[in-house]
């Protein structure tokens, strides 16, 4: 898996190191945030150790819905999942590649952990769907 842009960094990103860290893939993060903006009116960047690097929470009130980790060109998505959501993830007509990714996620006590990288505006869309149910569920 490839790390985290700001594995090291001891202090939150600022916008233009985020710009240069993401790249062409910049496109692909306003337009996630731009999207979720209103079911996800709050974010916050997060760091649990300098070796991990930051993310941004997605947030709903202090419910966080998803994680964006910066990569060197490019981001990850982060998702937990119950398993009433994992089971309406499964149902929601997703692609077969994501529906793979479901299927060999790592079960964790505190839920389903879903990761992929997104490159394309249709990875866009999955993003959109997998929150949409994260926040039903």
């Amino acid at each position: 898996m490839e790390p985290n842009a700001f594995v090291g960094k001891k202090t939150k990103p600022t916008a233009s190191e985020l710009v240069k860290a993401l790249g062409p893939a910049k496109v692909l993060w306003d337009q996630i945030l731009n999207d979720l903006k209103k079911e996800c009116p709050k974010s916050e960047w997060s760091s649990y150790s300098v070796k991990a690097g930051w993310s941004l929470k997605l947030k709903k009130k202090d419910r966080t819905i998803l994680y964006l980790g910066p990569l060197g060109g490019g981001f990850r998505v982060a998702f937990v999942f119950g398993d009433k959501a994992m089971r309406a993830a499964r149902e929601a007509g997703l692609p077969k590649p994501v529906l793979k990714i479901l299927d060999e996620a790592n079960k964790y006590p505190e839920g389903t952990g879903i990761r992929f990288v997104v490159n394309t505006v249709a990875d866009v869309e999955v993003v959109k769907t997998l929150a949409v149910i994260k926040l039903a569920n």
